[in-house]
């Protein structure tokens, strides 16, 4: 209509009207007509000048009409006028923001609906369809409309009942649709929710295909609800409409906007390591999209820079936090577009990084906007919390309490006016809860403190903090111990521990945390004397595992092992100390072997035999063996470098997830599968054991061939306990400084070994550190062993813990004698090592395919800075005479024609370097032709069930990596147990050259002499090294430190 006049034109016209009303009373049959055709005149220059005064005329006009009586020329009825009167209404509050109009509007046109519209020629589904869209208009203004939505949805029933035309329903779900969504982003509950979704469901059933907003509006609703009851049901919902919006759709972009926000509200409640994967790929598509503008590429690439932190602070990548920081620089080059100046100030770092002055500045003009918006308008209170981070950017640079204070100010007012049952109402008090603290930190006023406690105590009755119970509880426990300490009142600890327990059991926070959050429980509980000190240790037992391996790869997991150090790996033997204080031997053994060396555990788990499962049942077993071998070439899918594929943003594949998102989502997906298999397995008669921790009648079959000494070194207490197959365990008592005097020996031996392994200082130090192992440990062993009836020249094992692992346990002394021959342990026993005694048990177990004459494969690489490795494997090699030895020297020893090589020999011998990584245990190696590596993973990789006894004649095969951890037993002697090797021969630091051609020497002359005749060989081979060393130790000028570094491992 607008378009067939021209504003000149309408100005006539109204002019002549205007002019005619003027002269004629309201009396006058015509005089009604004119001034519709005034209003109607007005409406449409309106639509062509945009200028309010045209509106504001058109709505007087037709209120005047109304209250006219009926005249010849009127072509509309009065209520068709009152129709039109309640369009403009609405419109100026639409396009003017208004609230009264709208008001009116609905008013108008509920008294409409009560008129038989039928009579008036005014169609019942116009009026009904825009009423809705009245109500709609009323919450975007939050212009006091409680019931709206809920009478929306009933209004959008009444049509979708009676369709008589498919525009009228389409329009007003269309309108209930961005009413949902305004009421979400005005951070207000949506009421009833349940009865949206049900008309949305309902709107589809009857609306014609190709209904893409209403699709739509279904899927936020979804959203909306999965934000309240975090239902699976909501999600998948949800996520397969998007799908199908994305596949099919022309608001593929809105669609995939959607996805994105589905995916990161589930990673933002649940710690499911997939969650995250999936939302970043989302949110990565997302931001590939170009029809993104600024403002949404500025939110998505927040969102992508949140993510990969959080991606971070999950697995540890380095690759992830160069994501973080490139889109946290992408956001911030943003600021050239004016409309992203905003947008970017919300930055914290940003922020910060802002000069005083303009800080300053920020604040004036938000204290100006504030006082033009009235309270309980949503700007309002946006307003208020950017004032409040501004002020806690010019804090960042005075540090002074009062910009804090100004800071809490602004908390108070939006805490007071949130909807707290909003998914996210709980934060503003939340944060308030922080500043407040914070406030008590800067201030040592108590008050602040007793308020931040307060606080965050409500915080916790809030029924949307639900999901981040775990985060507010720390910072809870973080106040409660500051006042714990500063005042020592009971009913702050009471209340610490009564709360820590929630918070290990909340299922929202990562495992990794709430496994941190239980060891610091038992030792609050510990240190305190509470009853609950057991409890709390087994909880945190019950997490160990899982908290590593949650994770999807070997070094990932030993990353996560490290960044708990001093906390995670110190429990269970603090545990085990308490057990043995409460005298409950038995079970701090079982203790101690649960929560020792978790990767060889978990990954000896993947290799567990299924032959006795598959009598029983056969596809079970199938299935769980095909799981876990899946499992375990996943687990060691990483690269040597450690690298993992993603390098800017991430090499992407057709579904949007790069390489780590697929390995963490399958490994998930197999984790759950082995799951759900070990279930049902654990429910068939006598498998109700089945992969649960063994018991300690199992695993005191570890000292079926000799006694197994454990040395248990924490700082509550430390023990001693030796292990016996048919009698209880034996423990022997340690002083008050043990502790410390086992710490002093490490170190002593450490820092003197940075000076060389030739030098005065090193080999003072490590004869100080040989008598001070004997007085510490040798001598109450021996007495032990003596009083216990163990005979001298009999095999044991030592299991150490702690310090002790990196300890030359086997050759303490010298042991004072009446004859003045020195003499060590090993003269009296034959020692070995065991990192855990399920190790030792599995090295022991019959295997059908290892032979009864074994072959030997000789593994050499010599080189200038090896002369004596060819008078090595000279000797090697005359041991043809007693057994087939296949030599790989040169080009030929590759790590896979190692690897292969290993697969055919019962007996290995390595004659090369060995070399070690600093923080990469994985990558500890032999060094082979051309600078080739046999990693440490390599090794574990394989599997050699038929292979029996290794010598690894290289430097370091049994020495940890600095910033390892000592009780994973992560070193390449371990991981040639691990894959097969019954006994293995290592060093535990470097190896002197001239030293190999003897050792193996004495060493195979010992094994294949006629006394261990009718004994296998891998259980000769502890004494035989024993025997080679002392013969080591009578050549002129051996030194204590070359014929110490041999230790053997295994049977």
């Amino acid at each position: 209509m607008a378009q067939e006049f021209s504003i000149m034109e309408l100005d006539l016209v109204i002019t002549f009207l205007e002019c005619a009303l003027s002269r004629i009373p309201r009396s006058h049959p015509s005089y009604t007509a004119c001034i519709h055709r005034l209003a109607k005149s007005r409406s449409i220059r309106y639509e062509l000048s945009e200028q309010k005064e045209d509106l504001d005329r058109s709505i007087l006009h037709y209120t005047e009409a109304i209250f006219l009586p009926p005249s010849w020329g009127l072509y509309l009825n009065v209520v068709q006028i009152f129709f039109h009167l309640v369009f403009s209404l609405f419109r100026r509050s639409e396009e003017f923001k208004q609230p009264g109009d709208v008001k009116c509007a609905i008013e108008y046109l509920r008294h409409l609906r009560g008129l038989p519209l039928d009579t008036f020629e005014v169609p019942h589904e116009v009026v009904t369809s825009s009423l809705v869209h009245a109500l709609g208009i009323q919450v975007e203004l939050e212009a006091d409309g409680t019931g709206d939505i809920e009478e929306m949805v009933m209004l959008c029933q009444e049509l979708l009942t009676c369709h008589s035309s498919e525009n009228y329903p389409n329009n007003a779900i269309i309108a209930l649709v961005d009413a949902i969504l305004c009421k979400f982003n005005q951070r207000k509950k949506v009421e009833p929710l349940d009865g949206v979704i049900q008309c949305l469901r309902d709107a589809l059933k009857i609306l014609p295909p190709g209904s893409h907003q209403v699709l739509l509006g279904l899927t936020c609703s979804l959203l909306i609800r999965y934000t309240t009851n975090y239902s699976n049901d909501d999600y998948d919902e949800a996520m397969a409409l998007v799908e199908s919006l994305i596949a099919s759709s022309p608001l593929r972009d809105q669609a995939s906007g959607s996805a994105a926000a589905l995916a990161l509200t589930r990673a933002m409640f649940f710690p499911n390591p997939e969650y995250l994967e999936e939302a970043i790929s989302r949110s990565r598509t997302l931001l590939g999209s170009s029809s993104l503008g600024n403002d949404l590429q500025h939110t998505v690439s927040h969102v992508m820079a949140f993510l990969a932190k959080k991606r971070f602070k999950n697995f540890g990548l380095t690759e992830a936090l160069q994501e973080a920081r490139s889109y946290t620089s992408e956001v911030v080059s943003l600021a050239s577009s004016s409309s992203a100046h905003v947008m970017i100030d919300k930055v914290d770092a940003v922020r910060a990084g802002y000069p005083m002055t303009l800080v300053e500045e920020k604040i004036r003009n938000l204290r100006e906007l504030i006082s033009k918006t009235p309270p309980g308008n949503s700007n309002h209170n946006t307003h208020i919390q950017d004032l409040a981070n501004w002020h806690e950017a010019k804090f960042s640079h005075t540090n002074d309490i009062k910009d804090l204070e100004e800071v809490i100010k602004c908390r108070r007012v939006l805490a007071a006016s949130a909807d707290t049952s909003y998914p996210f109402g709980f934060q503003p008090a939340f944060y308030l809860g922080v500043d407040l603290y914070m406030a008590f930190e800067c201030s040592n006023k108590m008050e602040y403190l007793d308020e931040s406690i307060t606080v965050l105590r409500g915080v916790l009755e809030m029924k949307s903090a639900r999901p981040h119970h775990f985060t507010l509880m720390n910072e809870l426990f973080v106040s409660l111990t500051k006042r714990f300490k500063l005042l020592s009142h009971r009913q702050d600890l009471d209340e610490i521990i009564e709360l820590i327990p929630l918070a290990v059991d909340d299922k929202f926070a990562r495992v990794p945390d709430r496994f941190a959050l239980s060891c610091i429980w038992a030792l609050i509980t510990r240190t305190a004397q509470h009853p609950s000190v057991s409890v709390a240790y087994e909880k945190a037992m019950s997490l160990i595992q899982s908290s590593s391996v949650s994770a999807p790869t070997l070094q990932i997991q030993h990353a996560r092992l490290v960044a708990i150090r001093g906390i995670g790996d110190k429990m269970p033997l603090e545990y085990a100390s308490y057990q043995i204080e409460m005298g409950q031997f038995t079970q701090a053994i079982e203790t101690l072997e649960q929560g020792r060396a978790l990767l060889w555990s978990e990954m000896r788990g993947l290799r567990n035999s299924m032959d006795h499962l598959s009598r029983f049942n056969s596809p079970l077993a199938t299935k769980l063996a095909a799981i876990n071998q899946d499992l375990e070439s996943l687990t060691m899918s990483v690269t040597p470098s450690g690298t993992i594929g993603i390098s800017d943003g991430g090499s992407q594949v057709d579904d949007g997830m790069d390489p780590f998102s697929h390995l963490v989502v399958k490994q998930q997906k197999l984790l759950e599968e082995r799951d759900v298999l070990v279930s049902q397995i654990q429910e068939l008669p006598g498998f109700g054991d089945f992969l649960k921790t063994p018991s300690f009648e199992n695993i005191r079959s570890a000292a079926s061939h000799g006694p197994v000494i454990i040395i248990n070194h924490t700082e509550w207490r430390s023990d001693i306990l030796i292990l016996f197959q048919d009698s209880p365990p034996s423990l022997i008592p340690t002083t008050d400084d043990f502790y410390d005097r086992a710490n002093k020996l490490r170190d002593r031996l450490v820092v003197a070994r940075k000076e060389g392994l030739d030098s005065d200082k090193y080999k003072r130090a490590l004869r100080s550190v040989l008598e001070g192992l004997y007085n510490l440990i040798g001598e109450p062993v021996i007495d032990k062993l003596r009083t216990l009836g163990v005979p001298e020249q009999s095999r044991i094992w030592w299991c150490p813990t702690s310090v002790f692992c990196s300890l030359p346990l086997h050759a303490m002394g010298p042991i004072p004698s009446d004859d003045g021959v020195k003499r060590y342990f090993s003269d009296l026993y034959i020692p070995s090592y065991t990192p855990t005694l399920s190790a030792l048990i599995e090295s022991r177990k019959p295997s059908p395919e290892m032979s009864i004459q074994p072959s030997l494969l000789l593994v050499a690489n010599p080189d200038e800075s090896l002369p004596g490795a060819f008078g090595e494997m000279e000797i090697i090699q005359s041991l043809n005479s007693r057994l087939p030895v296949t030599t790989l020297c040169g080009k030929i020893a590759t790590p896979a024609g190692v690897v292969e090589g290993l697969r055919h020999h019962g007996f290995a011998h390595f004659v090369c370097h060995g070399t070690l990584e600093t923080g990469k245990p994985f990558d500890a190696s032999f060094k082979l032709f051309g600078d080739e590596r046999l990693t440490l993973l390599d090794i574990v990789r394989s599997q050699l069930p038929a292979a029996e006894f290794a010598f690894l004649a290289a430097c370091h095969t049994a020495e940890l990596t600095d910033d390892s951890i000592a009780d994973e037993a992560l070193h390449l002697t371990a991981a040639v147990q691990y894959c097969g090797f019954r006994s293995v021969v290592g060093t535990m630091w470097e190896m002197a050259d001239i030293d190999g051609s003897e050792i193996a020497e004495n060493f195979y002359k010992s094994m294949f002499s006629r006394n261990g005749e009718g004994v296998p060989y891998h259980l000769r081979s502890a004494r035989a090294l024993r025997d080679a060393t002392r013969k080591m130790r009578r050549k002129k000028g051996m030194t204590l430190e070359r014929w110490v570094n041999f230790v053997h491992y295994g049977a």
